[in-house]
């Protein structure tokens, strides 16, 4: 058997790209090696992974039981229009085991191929046709299939001696549950106390786990499911049986969207309050107005470009609400000086106030949304999830701009004019002498003039930012501020993976299991756990790409552990998850068990966190240095479940059949190897035909588990050659013991081994594990004449020596941050391109972006100070921050032009530049940052909200000296 999974490329259509696959695959049918069965294509993709899990568990019901009773309530609830697929797993199917005594069978003369066509042959039923007779059609239908067990118990399967030979004189026929492969069952945990004092240990269960349409709303099904369930317990699901939701993806969308609306409001009341402060309730009026329709404008936007709305789109409009009040803020503050000033009459002073910062405002926005549109094209399985925000950025701040031109300075008019006062005959004061008087001139004027005045100044005051900047960028490599792609999100939810040795029974692991389950049910943030034994849970986001649901077999079990929701703990997921591992990893190494604990990722699934490829020219080589790097891996710091893709090594017996021998007694070889398998695994022959059962009831002819449980038992049995000799199976075959034969993995046709792990610890970032593994890369033994290379993002073009190829988060990691690289560099050349063409001057935007990297400094150090990560999100707000700081570096030389073109001095301008900018460079940045603070401790995107605080925080008011004084030193030669 073998698999092949195929990553067809982002954005490309999934439909599409199946025809093409199945071409391929059809047009190459033909070098199938013979009898190798017709390849099975099964599309993968998120809408796979259940919405919605119920578990079925009864103190007093089989597993047999439960699972009758879930077909039929799974049958039901997939008559509800948005379900998909409807998934059973855990209990036992129905069969009707025919249970042969091998004894009787060989008196009788009879094996497993005579009683298999006997039955296939007196199983079946047809439309014969039709007779036409008087004028009427008569249809007729030959035959009748096997309707219950007595029918086939009382089936004669062959002769001796010239007598009938039936059914029950040599098996048992029972119908009932097939023999367990599987075992599912269903505790509580120590955060439901009372329901665990009452049901304290572990119980059969059954789970119905239900995957939505694409596009169908999670929280609608979930509601429709729920509903249908309530009305199963009236006559389908008895009081014996207790039904517990084990997962509930609708409501966990429900929790969130809620979470990020009570955002969206607090924000855009907190900032509509910030601007109150400056500009009285009249400006923050007129600021808020502008904020529900744009947004409005926006989700209008979003319905037509295909967005749901889910967690990012709402993120999204989050991100952007303390942006998108920053063109009403300045429309809005411009307005209200202007009044203030009564210089002109209120018409009059508001279009002059709109003339004076609309074409700054105009480049400004651009800027901003130059800086945040790039971010659109990150590459690869990122790309989906995070282009809605620099769409939903830039379309916002678009209509922002729309607004701020058209009905902010509408209702600015109208709510915020001054009143007129009697002057009493005195001369109405000069606008600039009222400026001189205000508090701001005062205190920017003695800050700016003495590095105004002295040279010496402006270069110790430039050279102290330089040295502070380079010295953030030292907190980097110290890991004082580590770099992660994403952080853990805080879930309720998170998986144990248990794999035994190759070779081990299923009661043994499910002994195994229910002992960690014991461990996981004292925490006290536990609510539940499910335990899957042989088989795997319903598929979550890390069984996209880990293949996790596809897990079975004697030796593999996981626990779906449910904690309490995240906002009645304090703790983390990841610090709970973190807590179990050792006790847990413990428990399982005096069993010889691989015990992963296995978190929900926050953004795509990858195979691991940490993947290490090894390619090499051979295979069994390659094996070894897997198992050198294996161990490097398990010595390393903050490295946790270390695994492999190679199998334990499992005792094989080889049946080799004598083929002369055996074709002389007339016994062919297929015979032989027909009666081994059904003697091990049974042998169907047909189904049961009843209308009313959901699932089909097998007919499997099997041997009892005592007659195969040692090898003699087998090679006593007895197989029969057509002139009803039964020799032994013994007599037939030599049996040689050896090694199971392990299977092999491929990359893109090449010959791999998978080295996986995970962190946990200090440092939680895959790339400080590589690092320090890629240090002890030169302790690996290696065959003569060979050497270890070490590739980070592309596989080896040659086979010829040793290749150690970095993959997993890290290769997520690189291709996002390499992405935004390039979307920043694509940024900083939009910018400086717009401001040229708004300045006529190729030197004012390198003045302008002076105050990007200004921004470092806040970001770095809030990222030390907060203990947090800089992740992609992080690199986000970074880039955003170069927009919304070039705006006010263009705000303040724009009005310093204003004032040089009224032949003001130059220092004069300067100042009165920022006098005059202060308050609306302030507002907007009071406003960015009051729209990061509601998100500030989102697990995910914190690495956001500290760069946008951190960031705006520095860079605005070092902008405001650092701009003008560069302004200056560019044109104190020019202008006298």
């Amino acid at each position: 058997m073998g698999m092949l999974t195929i990553q067809f490329h982002v954005g490309e259509d999934p439909e599409r790209s199946l025809v093409k696959l199945y071409n391929e695959i059809m047009k190459n049918m033909d070098h199938m090696p013979q009898g190798a069965t017709m390849p099975l294509v099964r599309s993968r993709s998120i809408d796979d992974v259940p919405a919605l899990a119920f578990t079925l568990w009864s103190n007093k019901m089989s597993g047999y039981q439960l699972r009758q009773i879930s077909e039929v309530a799974g049958n039901e609830i997939k008559k509800i229009s948005d379900v998909a697929q409807v998934k059973i797993t855990g209990g036992q199917n129905r069969q009707v085991k025919v249970i042969l005594d091998k004894d009787k069978m060989a008196e009788s003369h009879i094996d497993f191929g005579t009683i298999s066509q006997a039955l296939q042959a007196n199983n079946a039923q047809a439309e014969s046709g039709n007779i036409i007779t008087g004028d009427q059609v008569y249809s007729v239908q030959t035959g009748n299939f096997f309707t219950n067990k007595d029918e086939v118990k009382n089936m004669i399967v062959g002769t001796n001696d010239n007598q009938p030979v039936y059914l029950y004189q040599i098996a048992d026929v029972e119908d009932g549950p097939e023999t367990p492969k599987q075992y599912v069952s269903f505790s509580y945990g120590a955060a439901n106390a009372k329901k665990k004092a009452s049901m304290p240990d572990d119980y059969s269960a059954v789970t119905i786990s239900i995957a939505k349409k694409k596009g169908s709303d999670a929280m609608k099904l979930a509601e429709a499911v729920t509903n249908k369930v309530n009305q199963l317990k009236k006559n389908v699901i008895t009081n014996d049986i207790h039904v517990e939701v084990t997962r509930n993806y609708g409501e966990t969308a429900s929790h969130k969207v809620s979470e990020l609306l009570m955002h969206l409001i607090i924000a855009i009341i907190a900032v509509t309050l910030f601007v109150m402060l400056a500009m009285g309730w009249r400006g923050g009026l007129v600021v808020f107005l502008s904020v529900p329709i744009t947004f409005a404008l926006t989700l209008f936007a979003y319905y037509f470009l295909g967005y749901t709305l889910n967690r990012i789109t709402l993120f999204a409009l989050v991100f952007v609400t303390g942006i998108v009040v920053d063109d009403s803020i300045v429309i809005a503050e411009n307005m209200h000086r202007h009044f203030k000033m009564k210089n002109l009459p209120p018409l009059q002073a508001a279009i002059f106030a709109i003339n004076e910062v609309g074409d700054p405002t105009i480049l400004a926005t651009l800027t901003v949304i130059a800086a945040v549109l790039p971010m659109a094209f990150v590459s690869g399985m990122m790309g989906p999830y995070m282009s809605p925000m620099p769409i939903g950025a830039a379309i916002a701040m678009t209509f922002s701009l729309l607004i701020a031109l058209t009905l902010t300075p509408y209702f600015g008019y109208h709510f915020l004019r001054f009143k007129e006062k009697k002057n009493n005959g005195s001369p109405a004061r000069d606008s600039s002498d009222e400026l001189h008087d205000t508090k701001i001139y005062k205190i920017y004027s003695r800050i700016t003039i003495p590095f105004l005045e002295s040279r010496k100044r402006r270069w110790a005051f430039m050279i102290s930012l330089t040295v502070i900047l380079l010295a953030t960028f030292v907190l980097f490599f110290t890991k004082s501020v580590p770099v992660k792609m994403l952080p853990f999100d805080n879930k309720n939810e998170f998986q144990v993976i248990i794999d035994m040795p190759e070779g081990t029974t299923l009661e043994r692991t499910a002994s195994v299991a229910k002992e960690l389950g014991i461990y996981v049910s004292k925490n006290n943030k536990v609510t539940s756990y499910q335990t899957y034994v042989g088989t795997a849970s319903p598929i979550n986001f890390n069984g996209l790409v880990r293949h996790y649901d596809l897990r079975s077999g004697d030796n593999v079990a996981d626990i779906q552990v449910n904690l309490i929701d995240k906002s009645k703990r304090s703790e983390q997921s990841h610090d709970i998850a973190k807590s179990m591992r050792a006790g847990l990893q413990a428990i399982g190494r005096r069993y010889h068990a691989n015990v992963k604990v296995v978190e929900v990722p926050p953004g795509p699934p990858v195979m691991s966190t940490i993947v290490a490829e090894i390619y090499g020219p051979d295979y069994s080589k390659q094996i070894n240095v897997a198992r050198q790097i294996k161990n490097i891996l398990s010595k390393t710091d903050n490295v946790v479940d270390v695994d492999w893709t190679v199998e334990a090594n499992q005792t094989e017996y080889k049946f080799e059949v004598d083929k002369d021998k055996a074709m002389k007694l007339g016994i062919p070889e297929a015979q032989i190897l027909q009666n081994i398998r059904a003697a091990l695994s049974g042998m169907p022959v047909g189904i049961l035909h009843r209308p009313s059962t959901v699932d089909q009831v097998d007919i499997v002819l099997q041997l009892p588990e005592k007659d195969k449980s040692s090898l003699e038992d087998i090679l006593s049995m007895k197989v029969v050659n057509k002139d009803g000799l039964a020799v032994p199976i013994g007599d037939l075959v030599k049996v040689t013991e050896g090694l199971k034969a392990k299977s092999i993995s491929r990359k893109d046709q090449k010959q791999v081994v998978y080295v996986t792990a995970d962190v946990a610890g200090k440092l939680e970032s895959p790339i400080y594990a590589m690092s320090d593994v890629s240090k002890k890369l030169s302790e690996v033994k290696l065959p003569n004449g060979y050497k270890l290379n070490e590739e980070y993002t592309r596989q080896p073009d040659k086979e010829d020596n040793f290749t150690l190829k970095w993959d997993g988060e890290w290769q997520i990691t690189y291709q996002v941050f390499r992405d935004l690289g390039v979307a920043f560099l694509f940024v900083l050349i939009i910018i400086y391109v717009l401001i040229v063409a708004w300045f006529q001057n190729f030197i004012t935007p390198l003045v302008q972006l002076s105050a990007i990297p200004l921004s470092l400094i806040g970001i770095i150090l809030g990222h030390w100070i907060m203990g947090s990560y800089f992740s992609a999100p992080s690199m986000i707000g970074f880039i955003a921050l170069a927009g919304i700081m070039v705006r006010n570096s263009i705000l303040l030389i724009d009005f310093i032009d204003l004032r040089l073109k009224e032949d003001i001095p130059l220092k004069q301008a300067i100042i009165e530049s920022g006098a005059v900018r202060t308050t609306p460079i302030l507002l907007t940045a009071g406003g960015v940052i009051i729209g990061a603070i509601v998100i500030l401790f989102d697990p995910i995107f914190q690495g956001l909200a500290i760069s946008l605080i951190g960031g705006t925080i520095t860079s605005t008011f070092l902008t405001l000296i650092v701009v003008p004084l560069l302004y200056f030193k560019m044109l104190k030669n020019k202008i006298k």
